[in-house]
């Protein structure tokens, strides 16, 4: 008679072996229709399993989050059931839910094509409208080798006999495909619904291992209704729009080629908005209270070996040997260095905190296959900071810190952030006691500065835990950038210190501490954020001035010079062509402003101001226009 604990502190009774279905027809016809699967004893359960002793059950419904998971997995298991039934010689491996969708890998002689795609989704349709029972079985490791042996589907075999001796294993049957899986998954296909897509086909090594076989994975994404798959295949066709790569060759900003993979070869006009954007976040980190420093590209691999960062990244750093044989490394991040100019010297608690800030150029050896753009390289320049304070000052610097960011993304224009606490990661440095502190120290941080924090269970650091702060572009997607990061480790590996009040040697908490995370990331933000059509203050030309004819191109002249001693960063065209041919142009290379001028206007001392994106123009006095655009393009720390 099992007892059944629910989250509202309710307990109900039945008499014999009870599934999840049965405890919410128990509750209400609506919450049995609603209801997707369950958790039972903190376990994944389906639906129809039944539970034949006390337990706590809570029930997963269609408005959880979980359920979506559950969908795109069952969603996986419908695309490899059709894919068997339209081409019966393939062989499936494994197929996970993952972020916005799922994926399925197969091994087969012949390439799947946008056709074979066509025809597996359309029996992906058939397959829900058949409303194929889902259902879960056990079988013994040795049933499980037997089974998949008889059937000649060795990765299947090579999975269960990874699993160790003894254990059982489940498996689900959907009406003739059967695969291994832990679950759980809804009662049948139909209740996965019809809001799904198949997207590409990419390779895959067989358990990610070159050596293994090259198998087949086709992606597909699935959501909870048509409508949320309708906005999210929008905001693909947004993306591809704002891509930064055919943006950045477009507006001539940057390229990248094989000769230098994963670096960037800024052009002029990148450079130029690359240097106002660090020039903006310079004055920034003066107004708070950040001193700037430079640290060596090459560092000895003895001080990676003592900060712990050899035996972590040492596979992602890049080496080169000196003439005494010594092994460096470039640096892939700057916090050793960092310590070392803190050293320097006897520190007191007066001296307390220290903010020290680096652009810092950092190498990380990505592998090939990560590389994006100027979104993931290889070579990129850090906004990175630490400060070294007391533990009383942690709670302090951390708020100044968390207001700062704030101000610098809304200054950028983004204003929906959220911050997700990272906490301990099985592989770490330092032991329990001192990430108990870590942790508690990070903790009151967040709430003295008043942020709401998810948890990001075991992502911290390996010397401490991490606030990661996501922000949300105008298409909806999210960005991890900015990291606060409390860190008892480093200063004791690297033995730093300061002379306390009561005259003895304490060692100082170090704030690993970044906003934008990296230059060249940050822009590739920007680029796709505004769809290349930048802000006055971040745009490299700011301004055209286009002569209507020849004979205004001495006036056209003088409103360049007027704009340039306002400060905006001008061009010129008066090449021989029509007016709207000029605007045209200027318009798909994204220039905020054009100021076209004829003899009307040269006449009055006036301009035709027209912005991008509008078809208006309006004539103002060159005075009133030099006025309003100089205002405008300076940065927002910067206005008055």
């Amino acid at each position: 008679m099992p007892a059944i604990s629910l989250p509202d502190g309710s307990i109900r009774e039945f008499e014999g072996a009870v599934t999840p279905y049965d405890v919410a027809a128990s509750i209400g016809a609506g919450l049995a229709k609603a209801a997707m699967a369950a958790t039972v004893d903190g376990q994944d359960w389906d639906l129809t399993r039944p539970i034949e002793q006390d337990a706590s059950l809570s029930l997963i419904t269609n408005r959880d989050e979980k359920a979506l998971e559950i969908i795109r997995h069952d969603c996986a298991h419908i695309m490899a059931e059709a894919v068997l039934e339209l081409y019966p010689e393939t062989q499936v491996t494994i197929g996970p839910a993952i972020e916005n969708g799922f994926y399925y890998d197969f091994y087969r002689e012949v390439s799947f094509t946008q056709d074979d795609l066509e025809a597996i989704e359309a029996r992906m349709h058939e397959i829900v409208d058949r409303d194929e029972e889902i259902t879960r079985g056990v079988w013994t490791r040795e049933e499980a080798i037997a089974f998949y042996q008889d059937r000649n589907e060795p990765f299947k075999v090579e999975l269960v006999e990874a699993i160790p001796e003894g254990e059982t294993v489940s498996h689900y049957t959907q009406g003739s495909f059967i695969d291994l899986c832990r679950g759980p998954h809804l009662p049948s296909t139909k209740r996965a619904g019809h809001a799904f897509k198949l997207m590409k086909v990419a390779g895959a090594y067989w358990r990610g291992d070159s050596n293994n076989p090259m198998l087949q994975r086709i992606y597909g994404t699935a959501w909870a209704n048509e409508k949320d798959l309708a906005a999210y295949l929008h905001m693909l066709e947004e993306a591809e729009k704002r891509d930064h790569r055919k943006l950045g060759r477009a507006l001539d900003l940057f390229h990248m080629q094989e000769e230098a993979t994963g670096s960037v070869f800024w052009h002029p006009k990148g450079w130029l908005l690359y240097r106002t954007i660090e020039a903006y976040m310079r004055r920034k980190l003066d107004a708070a209270g950040y001193n700037e420093v430079k640290t060596p590209q090459l560092i000895d691999r003895s001080l990676w070996e003592a900060s712990g960062h050899w035996e972590k990244f040492g596979e992602n750093m890049f080496t080169a040997h000196s003439e005494d044989d010594r092994t460096l490394a470039l640096k892939p991040m700057n916090c050793p260095g960092h310590v070392q100019i803190y050293r320097q010297g006897v520190k007191s608690y007066r001296d307390l905190p220290m903010r020290m800030a680096e652009f810092g150029s950092c190498h990380r050896n990505e592998p090939s296959g990560a590389l994006h753009g100027i979104m993931r390289v290889r070579a990129f320049t850090q906004d990175d900071a630490h400060i070294f304070c007391t533990e009383d000052q942690i709670t302090s610097e951390s708020v100044a810190f968390c207001s700062l960011l704030q101000e610098v993304y809304a200054d950028f224009g983004f204003t929906d952030i959220r911050v997700k606490f990272s906490d301990r990661p099985e592989v770490r440095a330092g032991g329990d006691a001192v990430w108990d502190k870590a942790e508690a120290a990070l903790t009151d941080a967040t709430k003295a500065a008043s942020l709401e924090t998810t948890l990001n269970p075991g992502e911290g650091a390996f010397y401490g835990p991490k606030l990661e702060f996501v922000l949300t572009d105008a298409i909806g997607r999210d960005w991890q950038c900015g990291t606060l990061q409390v860190d008892f480790v480093l200063p004791e590996r690297l033995d730093a210190e300061y002379v306390g009040e009561d005259g003895n040697r304490h060692r100082p908490v170090m704030l690993h501490r970044a906003i934008l995370g990296s230059m060249e990331r940050w822009i590739g933000i920007l680029i796709e954020q505004y769809s290349g059509r930048m802000p006055l203050w971040l745009a490299p030309v700011q301004v055209v001035v286009a002569p209507i004819t020849a004979a205004a191109n001495d006036y056209a002249q003088a409103v360049v010079e007027a704009a340039c001693d306002a400060g905006l960063r001008v061009e010129l065209d008066d090449r021989n062509e029509k007016i709207g041919y000029k605007i045209r142009e200027h318009s798909t290379a994204k220039v905020p402003v054009i100021l076209a001028v004829g003899e009307r206007e040269a006449e009055a001392g006036a301009v035709a101001m027209r912005r991008l994106g509008s078809k208006d123009q309006i004539v103002k006095s060159l005075a009133e226009a030099m006025a309003e655009l100089s205002q405008e393009a300076l940065a927002p720390d910067l206005r008055s």
